[in-house]
């Protein structure tokens, strides 16, 4: 299979490379720079994509999106994450349609953050939009492949969990603390932490490459613990204490209370129902297990 993927170099679209080149497939990143061979040149922010370059492209994993966690949510970065995000699917989607011999298949990025807080309640992919900003920008993301949906072309979109990996995001952060035995709880330790590992995560959307599956699909463990029980785990797999709750001020002064409160302090309790019910099997389904492959122990 020739599939083109947006976001080719962050922490997924890297690894998602990785894997489908060991399995035989033919890989293309979709650059924002002069293409060199093997890859296709884009410029979301001025809507250019030639439909010509997705000939003979048989899916797109659209992983384009400015970051979440990184920066203080100013009106103008909020913007920023939004537009990103909307603009390149508008841009993927209204190309896929028009493109001749173009990519049959869209598995376009979400996350789980379409649910908004949820406290306890268990959520799946029958469950509806929450509310919040992120809840906002995913349901806006979703909406941005219509044109390649109603052209056809099977569109899935990846809601997915906080991905556990050395590489990059959340658990990169967190480490450097609990190897100092400085790890612990965020606020009360009762909010509800979904999660998955890189490995599953790339694993799944392979899998739904390959599959007949559209709509949203949660790329989340079917075993989401409490933010306390994280800690827990986290600190017994690297043999350090992980008692030390972290105060939510210390953050919330460097990125702001709105930021803070949404991706540490909110709970998301979701559950993979339609990959499960497709029937794929996941590598690392406790956190644990996933813990103990991520850091090599």
């Amino acid at each position: 299979m020739r599939v083109a993927i947006t976001g080719a170099s962050g922490l997924i679209g890297s690894a998602l490379r990785a894997r489908l080149l060991r399995h035989g497939h033919d890989v293309v990143s979709i650059v924002r720079r002069v293409a060199n061979e093997g890859e296709i040149s884009w410029d979301p922010a001025h809507g250019t994509l030639d439909p010509a370059d997705l000939s003979g492209v048989d899916a797109v994993v659209n992983l384009a999106g400015a970051g979440i966690a990184g920066h203080r949510w100013t009106d103008s970065y909020k913007r920023q994450i939004l537009d990103s995000r909307t603009r390149a699917t508008t841009l993927i989607s209204e190309t896929m349609a028009r493109a001749d011999a173009g990519p049959r298949v869209l598995l376009s990025g979400s996350g789980i953050d379409f649910y908004g807080d949820q406290g306890d309640t268990p959520v799946d992919e029958t469950s509806p939009a929450g509310s919040g900003f992120l809840a906002e920008v995913c349901t806006a993301w979703e909406a941005s492949t219509a044109a390649a949906a109603a052209a056809g072309v099977r569109v899935a979109h990846l809601r997915t969990s906080m991905v556990l990996a050395t590489q990059g995001g959340a658990l990169r952060k967190m480490l450097p603390l609990y190897k100092l035995g400085l790890g612990g709880r965020t606020g009360n330790g009762r909010q509800w932490v979904s999660w998955i590992s890189i490995d599953d995560e790339v694993g799944a959307i392979e899998h739904l490459l390959n599959d007949e599956v559209s709509g949203p699909v949660n790329l989340a463990s079917p075993n989401p613990v409490t933010n306390g029980e994280f800690a827990r785990t986290l600190g017994h797999v690297l043999k350090r204490p992980a008692f030390v709750p972290l105060p939510s001020f210390a953050p919330k002064l460097v990125l702001g209370s709105e930021l803070v409160d949404t991706l540490l302090l909110e709970g998301k309790r979701v559950l993979p129902r339609v990959l499960e019910a497709d029937g794929y099997a996941f590598t690392h389904p406790t956190l644990e297990s996933a813990l103990r492959s991520v850091l090599g122990r």
